[in-house]
């Protein structure tokens, strides 16, 4: 029993850690953008000389950036934790941001949205890309405009996979995943006027109990806790989705131990994508359409 307690401990910090600081106010928003963006010009204009300071070459021209910290409940601290996200995206980051900006405009070259370039231009996709496919992790979007994120941990070889990379190498892969994100979010929300965030669906169906790569579960974590400060106010709520019975009692069990900003976030449930052999299948015909009102059910019904 120790054992599966350690065990689900580890799972559950690593899908909420990014969100523990976070604020949710943002998500569900029914303010359109383009009146958050005047209601904030001032500070967003501040934001961006603050940025450039920094680095002007990797200061983001996108006005919704700069809004999300603006809409961050802890605000008072939006200049500090602006300028450690320019440090990195000038330093240790500038890779992941320059690669993730072309592959966005590669993948939406032809108008609609091709994958394949941002499959490719991955951290270490050469090696990672044989492990993580879109049966595994695939983002689609909500009825309502979010994006959502939806993983399988269960179905990934984690022990062949981190057999061939290190946990920081893992991490880069991560971060980039949610550097995508948050660009075609920004995006979005610029063209339909509705703020869009990020819902990540974790479908433990098939996880193990014990066993697997806990250095896996380690990449996962450092990639969460580097969001919490690289992407404020992008976060929606985390659906932790066919836990093992086990699994799913001790989740119980432990949930009222995290802060109440964590657990307004997690959302358990049996049913979504139980069915679903590949996550693909959720992108079109009756299985998104599943998969779609489980969301609305989930998700959207008491906003």
């Amino acid at each position: 029993m120790i054992s599966h307690t350690r065990y689900v401990l580890a799972v559950l910090l690593s899908l909420t850690v990014s969100h523990a600081a976070e604020g949710f106010s943002a998500f569900g928003t029914k303010v359109p953008v383009s009146d958050l963006l005047v209601k904030h010009a001032d500070s967003i204009k501040a934001l961006k000389e603050e940025a450039s300071s920094v680095s002007a070459s990797d200061a983001p021209d996108d006005d919704i950036f700069y809004l999300r910290y603006c809409l961050d409940p802890d605000n008072g601290e939006m200049k500090t934790k602006l300028v450690e996200n320019m440090k990195w995206r000038a330093g240790e980051g500038k890779g992941i941001c320059d690669a993730a900006k072309r592959a966005v405009s590669e993948a939406t070259s032809a108008g609609g949205w091709d994958n394949s370039p941002v499959r490719a231009a991955a951290p270490h996709a050469a090696v990672i890309n044989e492990h993580i496919t879109i049966s595994q992790c695939v983002t689609t979007t909500s009825r309502q405009g979010d994006l959502v994120y939806c993983i399988r941990a269960g179905k990934i070889d984690d022990v062949a996979l981190m057999s061939k990379v290190s946990v920081e190498e893992m991490t880069e892969f991560f971060i980039y995943c949610k550097e995508i994100n948050a660009i075609v979010a920004n995006a979005r929300s610029a063209s339909s006027d509705k703020l869009a965030c990020i819902i990540t669906a974790n479908d433990l169906a098939g996880v193990k109990l014990i066993g697997g790569d806990a250095t896996f579960r380690k990449a996962l974590s450092m990639a969460s806790s580097k969001a919490n400060s690289l992407y404020p106010s992008t976060a929606g709520p985390t659906l932790l989705l066919n836990l093992p019975k086990l699994l799913g009692a001790l989740a119980k069990l432990f949930t009222p131990l995290f802060p109440e900003e964590v657990r307004q976030r997690l959302k358990f449930q049996r049913g979504p994508l139980k069915d679903i052999e590949d996550l693909s299948e959720i992108m079109q015909g009756s299985s998104r359409d599943q998969f779609l009102d489980s969301l609305d059910e989930l998700v959207y019904k008491d906003l």
